[in-house]
């Protein structure tokens, strides 16, 4: 009897809950640039670098956005790392705005001598998606790794987007101020 009354009790609870608008932000950055990588191996030399980051955070209307992503960031003629960063990003920066977002968070390295340890990343965000990151890493082995990117975030360009209306516009833009509740 409680059995079937908890289960009356739980389904009328259900029947009676507001609908959620739940809703995440998104990256998925491409860039390129060059990184330095200085480890006990070899001599600290540039490398040419190309950085992907992909990842989800809290909903794209409040003032300061959190949430995590995964970044491969690939040192041409030496390796991949693989990272799993913590973001803080302020609001015009997820909604494809002038912003800043702040990266941490741990990495891997296979190749060379190895080393794991942490990356730092610092991300001016520019309308229309456009990113700039600069990222400091430092791991085990005396491993040090600098690096300078400059590329697009194509969830910022398109889903994102409240900017540039005037000349592209947004037709389902992900975050609407007038549907704010």
């Amino acid at each position: 009897m409680r059995v079937a009354l908890g289960g009356l009790a739980l389904f009328a609870a259900l029947g009676v809950t507001r609908s959620a608008r739940a809703d995440v932000s998104s990256w998925l950055y491409l860039g390129g640039g060059a990184s330095r990588l200085d480890d006990r191996s070899a001599e600290p030399r540039l490398a040419p670098d190309l950085q992907l980051d992909t990842g989800l955070g809290t909903p794209p209307a409040d003032s300061l956005i959190f949430g995590g992503l995964f970044r491969m960031q690939t040192h041409f003629g030496r390796g991949t790392d693989l990272g799993v960063l913590f973001r803080g990003a302020t609001h015009g920066f997820v909604n494809g705005d002038w912003g800043l977002a702040v990266d941490v968070g741990p990495y891997q390295r296979w190749w060379g001598v190895g080393s794991s340890g942490v990356l730092g990343s610092l991300n001016l965000g520019a309308p229309w998606g456009i990113t700039a990151s600069a990222s400091a890493g430092f791991g085990s082995e005396e491993s040090q790794t600098y690096t300078f990117t400059v590329g697009i975030d194509l969830a910022r360009l398109t889903v994102y987007r409240r900017t540039g209306e005037e000349w592209w516009r947004n037709p389902f833009p992900a975050y609407r101020p007038e549907e704010r509740f």
